[in-house]
């Protein structure tokens, strides 16, 4: 794609650079004289392509990295900081002066976003108004925790005050595709229940928090939350081997979360919260409604170019409506836009990764010489920032694309005749995340569903995979997640129950009524948030 920055609307014109020089540890903004990664963008702002220069930020080295966590212990400080034992009134608060501030970056996070990984202007103006919602969500969700929390429960002469506290200090690192969202997602949970944070964002998608450090550091006490930049292998390895870390939440890939998890000296210590790769297949059964499957089938493929953990990875169509499907479907594929983010009705743009067109080729071209065709006019068309999707079929085991997770523009289609050809290939595959299951017959439906949710965590009736709504559980089987994050989850998965036991006898009952009447305990409580 080839443009000039005087084609760009002006609301959304980079105009400055964003330098970002500084990073968040101890509660203050140091600022970083060392090193710096420069930002591009694959969307060019001349006639004549060449990537556009966004800014810059701090290449932080182990030394930064080590203070970063330093700052997260001190701040938890043995279970005696600030804020593990501050008040759930307190530290919702904090919060709500968060996203308050927050709400005021929309316009700029929504610009980075589209800048630096792409994504259309609707799908990014999405992204942050889902994460404010998420974000009021998880605080009310947490309230409800804490009302539910707020009394003792008596059971063979023992009293007890049971809560959930936190689990101590997470290294939590998000993925580019959501940078805001599903990195918050794992945030602002790990964060609310009291825990103290280091967070590294992804390699794109960065500068998009530049706007939200001031309301970081405003928001929460010194050391509760820190930001820094770099190369993970660089800062997370170093934090890592410290041992100090008790959480690891990551969103990416398996490999990475294995390899920092060996870094860990005592791995049996270390909680993990995952959001990982998948492979999740369309099954579309004979009797399937072809209009709806192929409007969902194309949302599910393609939507932000198919850079998506739940996209539709591979598409599995039943032989007596295969032709029909791949005609319609292919037509779909090409009619798609594609162009700039920010202009209308576009849904097919730039990619972030500057090498991912050439792997995408490879993916083609594998597929092609082990029996595949494009079935699509425009498939696998290149340009210097874009590889147009390729409709292959029909698509084997043998090819690269159906062993491999693209997360990228190209869409492998498997014929079947015998269900238990997709139901074998899901339960080898070392993916377990999601299904989208097309059909309407109630007595073939009823037991692919008693047996499909043996193998995912989720089933889409007649419908693409997706995350949401957030209060509902995400996770998945074998190498797709450990743990689940959904509102109501994630708080769980960032903590642990603790309680405190009293023997029912007047001397302890006594005590317990002082320690309530008295509220110098922020953990005994029976007081309730309205």
């Amino acid at each position: 794609m080839t443009t000039q920055f005087q084609d760009i609307p002006a609301e959304f014109q980079m105009k400055t650079l964003v330098r970002q020089e500084s990073y968040l540890v101890s509660g203050e903004l140091k600022h970083w004289k060392g090193d710096v990664t420069e930002v591009y963008s694959t969307i060019s702002s001349t006639a004549t392509y060449q990537s556009t220069l966004l800014g810059s930020i701090p290449e932080l080295g182990e030394k930064e990295a080590l203070e970063a966590l330093d700052s997260a212990c001190a701040a938890y400080h043995k279970g005696q900081g600030l804020w593990p034992t501050m008040k759930v009134v307190d530290r919702v608060a904090c919060m709500e002066t968060f996203v308050q501030q927050m709400k005021t970056k929309r316009d700029e996070v929504v610009k980075l976003l589209m800048w630096e990984i792409g994504k259309n202007l609707p799908d990014s103006q999405k992204e942050f108004d889902r994460t404010v919602e998420y974000i009021y969500d998880t605080i009310e969700d947490y309230k409800q925790l804490d009302r539910n929390s707020a009394k003792f429960q008596k059971n063979d002469g023992v009293n007890a005050h049971i809560r959930r506290g936190p689990l101590g200090v997470v290294l939590c690192l998000g993925p580019y595709n959501y940078p805001l969202n599903e990195t918050f997602a794992l945030l602002i949970p790990a964060l609310i229940m009291g825990n103290t944070v280091i967070f590294k964002p992804a390699k794109h998608g960065v500068l998009l928090l530049s706007p939200l450090l001031e309301a970081f550091q405003n928001s929460f006490p010194k050391g509760a939350v820190n930001i820094i930049y770099g190369r993970g292998r660089v800062v997370a390895t170093p934090i890592m081997q410290s041992g100090k870390v008790d959480v690891l939440a990551l969103i990416g890939n398996s490999k990475s979360a294995n390899a920092l998890q060996n870094q860990h000296p005592k791995k049996n210590r270390l909680r993990l919260v995952l959001g990982l790769e998948a492979k999740n297949p369309a099954i579309v059964l004979e009797d399937a409604d072809l209009d709806l499957a192929i409007e969902e089938c194309i949302s599910g493929t393609l939507s932000f170019n198919g850079q998506r953990c739940t996209a539709l990875k591979i598409l599995y169509v039943h032989t007596d409506v295969i032709d029909e499907f791949n005609k319609r479907f292919s037509e779909k594929v090409d009619a798609l836009k594609f162009g700039n983010p920010w202009e209308d009705g576009v849904k097919l743009t730039p990619l972030p990764e500057p090498d991912k067109p050439a792997y995408i080729q490879e993916l083609i071209d594998d597929a092609l010489e082990k029996g595949a065709q494009i079935l699509n006019d425009k498939g696998g068309k290149t340009n210097k920032n874009y590889i147009f999707p390729a409709v292959l079929y029909p698509v084997n085991k043998e090819m690269r694309v159906f062993q491999e997770e693209q997360f990228g523009p190209v869409i492998p289609i498997v014929p079947f005749t015998d269900i238990e050809q997709p139901l074998d290939d899901m339960a080898e595959s070392n993916y377990g995340q999601q299904v989208s299951l097309f059909g309407k017959d109630v007595k073939t439906l009823a037991p692919l569903i008693d047996t499909l949710v043996n193998l995912v965590c989720r089933v889409n009736l007649n419908s693409s995979c997706q995350r949401g709504p957030d209060v509902y559980p995400f996770t998945g089987r074998k190498d797709s997640a450990v743990g689940t994050l959904s509102v109501h989850d994630a708080l769980r998965s960032f903590s642990i129950r603790t309680f405190v036991a009293s023997k029912d006898n007047d001397y302890n009952n006594t005590i317990l009524n002082k320690l309530l009447d008295s509220k110098a305990s922020n953990f005994m409580s029976t007081d309730y948030i309205l």
